[in-house]
């Protein structure tokens, strides 16, 4: 199905129902193919023709590993549409998440959740204390 009509038809459904919160998760998307970053912009585009001033909030899943890549596919993404937030993922392995300090002083984008494990418990507030500690602790 188009992603445009499906976003259209959620849309209008959370409306009609008076849903105060629709979340819509996209297929993840490797931010150098054009047509799947040209998609996200659609579907902001319906979004916005129903309800204005939305989407209210955007979040780009960024996996931990992938390093200081991250910051070249947050500042694609950031093209594409405004990110409000960050959720990195799979800090359970061996990623540090070192790279979440430079994805907030270089695009300003605040990390809001972390993802620890692969159940829904392990999906975090993030702390930044707390993630400081854990970095420097040996």
């Amino acid at each position: 199905a188009d992603t445009g009509a499906v976003v259209y038809d959620s849309v209008k459904a959370a409306l009609s129902r008076d849903v105060d919160v629709l979340i819509i998760d996209t297929a993840g998307r490797i931010h150098t193919k054009v047509n799947l970053m040209e998609e996200l912009k659609k579907i902001k585009r319906v979004i916005a023709k129903l309800v204005p001033d939305a989407p209210h909030e955007v979040l780009l899943v960024l996996d931990a590993n992938i390093g200081q890549n991250s910051i070249n596919q947050a500042k694609e993404f950031l093209e594409a549409t405004k990110v409000t937030g960050i959720v990195l993922t799979k800090l359970d392995g061996t990623a540090k998440g070192g790279v979440i300090i430079p994805i907030k002083l270089e695009l300003g984008i605040p990390v809001k959740y972390i993802g620890i494990g692969e159940d829904i418990s392990d999906l975090e507030i993030f702390e930044p204390r707390r993630f400081v500690e854990a970095l420097f602790s040996f």
